[in-house]
């Protein structure tokens, strides 16, 4: 059994030197070759510094390089910090210095980006550029190594002490404070997780496994480690075809991949936009789903279109990763959504009421996870950590330390837990979790914005699509694309609301607070 997750591709490597551990395009990367590569990164790194307990950003689109990338990072005894490839500088600025990332990885043509978002201060000690040039422009004075560069180093793994329990990466997550927040994640905790799901599906090194999700998505780990650990190949979906949803399941269907993992909301893109039934899907044995609500009518057509596949309801905030699960036997026979599940291996999802007693059976209440796969806190947050992860009574006498999911659900007669709802203001969209609070806080340091509320309008293709409903400061003089231009500036795209509604004031409860069932309403 492994201990930290680059164990996976060091034992894959002797297995399987010289199958394909990542096909992208016409590019392909043997095991053999990624066990190489990123162990002349992690020697790289550690010249210019990089220690355990470090942090390395990488802010690069998915390539074969990314991949490599991140085992570098983590063979050297760092923690990855993924940041969007497609988020404004700004973010990826805020996000480095919030982490005091050691370095950053990126790409030649961002480098101006970078200097330009740091004003000339970056916090980290070097640069890594993934262009196969032999000179790549500097960032403020610090060096720069090209990927090139790597080859004077030795391939051989380093022997950095560690163990499972070091932080493996860091996923940034919306935050209702208005700046995002750091997830932390340790080697056990994904190992937890990847273990049971390659078990529990089968993955093998027969397997060929579609890459949807961006790195800097908790869905990721199932594909990037999970093929890894089984030896399989991994097919991370070209930048260019990202955007194209009929393009990747063309791409997917002929490439005849096996296991599948994304979001309902790129399946439902995959049915309504991509001609899914034209397809050829008798390759696809294992479909997992994650991220949001799948609407029972589609889910029921690809059943239908893929009848010899296995489908999956996999439950889990970033916090947790995956810790519980439903198995689709079969097509639901209506349209009530599918429950969430029961817990995965190693974890325990515990009914909680306001006083954190127990829900008696069939009652609602707050979702607490306890486990493996439950994260270490937020980076630089103690009190937010303090917040979320707090510790309960599992048994008589007995305390330990849960999860506070903010998810409220119910246990059926089953014994499978139903999602009914939220305690907050988070939303989904397009499988990302995002906090309504932080965009309103970016909104309201607008000049021009004397008040702002954002709402989620259902969607059954995209889960929510985002609106904002803005008052403007008297006197001033300010566009929805001004304001969607401000907000472009430090959040990713998925988080730019679609519809700016200005109104002359918001409507109140009686008790003074913004109507936001009221505002729901008049917006759907």
């Amino acid at each position: 059994m492994s201990s930290l997750l680059p164990d996976v591709v060091s034992r894959s490597a002797e297995r399987h030197a010289e199958r394909d551990a990542v096909v992208m395009g016409s590019r392909r990367l043997s095991y053999a070759a990624l066990e190489e590569v990123s162990n002349r990164l992690a020697r790289s790194l550690a010249a210019h510094g990089i220690r355990r307990g470090d942090r390395v950003a990488l802010w690069l689109p998915k390539s074969p390089e990314a991949v490599a990338t991140l085992y570098g990072i983590m063979k050297a005894g760092a923690a990855y910090v993924p940041v969007d490839p497609w988020a404004p500088p700004a973010r990826m600025a805020w996000i480095a210095r919030n982490c005091e990332v050691a370095g950053l990885v990126t790409c030649a043509d961002r480098i101006a980006q970078v200097d330009e978002a740091f004003a000339s201060r970056p916090p980290m000690r070097a640069v890594w550029v993934t262009d196969d040039a032999e000179d790549a422009p500097r960032v403020a004075g610090l060096p720069t190594v090209t990927w090139r560069a790597l080859a004077a180093e030795p391939a051989e793994r380093p022997a950095v002490p560690a163990v499972d329990a070091d932080l493996a990466y860091i996923l940034y997550t919306s935050g209702s404070t208005g700046e995002p927040k750091g997830v932390m994640l340790s080697h056990r905790n994904a190992l937890a997780f990847v273990e049971w799901a390659g078990d529990t599906f089968g993955v093998t090194h027969e397997d060929r496994l579609a890459n949807h999700a961006p790195f800097h998505f908790d869905l990721s780990t199932f594909d990037l480690f999970a093929a890894a650990r089984a030896g399989a190949a991994l097919y991370p979906v070209p930048p260019r075809l990202f955007a194209f949803p009929a393009a990747v399941a063309k791409s997917w269907c002929e490439q005849r991949l096996t296991v599948w993992y994304a979001t309902p909301s790129t399946l439902v893109l995959f049915l309504t936009r991509g001609d899914l039934a034209s397809l050829d899907l008798s390759a696809l044995r294992v479909l997992l789903f994650a991220g949001e609500v799948f609407p029972v009518k589609y889910l029921r057509e690809l059943m239908r279109l893929a009848p010899r596949a296995r489908f999956a309801n996999l439950y889990g905030p970033t916090e947790t990763n995956v810790c519980t699960w439903y198995d689709v036997k079969r097509p639901p026979a209506d349209d009530t959504p599918l429950p969430i599940g029961v817990p995965c291996c190693n974890d325990e999802a515990i009914v909680l009421d306001e006083s954190l007693r127990p829900v008696p059976g069939g009652g609602a209440g707050e979702l607490w996870v306890r486990g493996a796969t439950v994260m270490q806190g937020y980076w630089g947050d103690p009190g937010r950590s303090a917040l979320a992860l707090q510790r309960i009574e599992v048994a008589p006498g007995i305390t330990d330390r849960a999860y506070r999911t903010g998810d409220i659900v119910r246990c059926r007669a089953d014994g499978n837990l139903e999602f009914l709802g939220r305690r907050d203001h988070q939303v989904k969209t397009r499988g990302y979790r995002v906090e309504l609070g932080e965009i309103e806080a970016t909104l309201h340091r607008h000049p021009a914005v004397d008040e702002a509320v954002v709402v989620a309008i259902p969607d059954e293709e995209i889960t929510n699509r985002l609106k904002a409903v803005v008052v403007a400061k008297p006197g001033t003089a300010v566009t929805g694309t001004d304001l969607r231009q401000h907000c472009a500036r430090t959040l990713p795209r998925y988080m730019v609301p679609e519809a700016i509604e200005f109104r002359a004031a918001l409507p109140r409860t009686s008790s003074g607070k913004v109507d936001r069932r009221a505002l729901q309403g008049l917006s759907s």
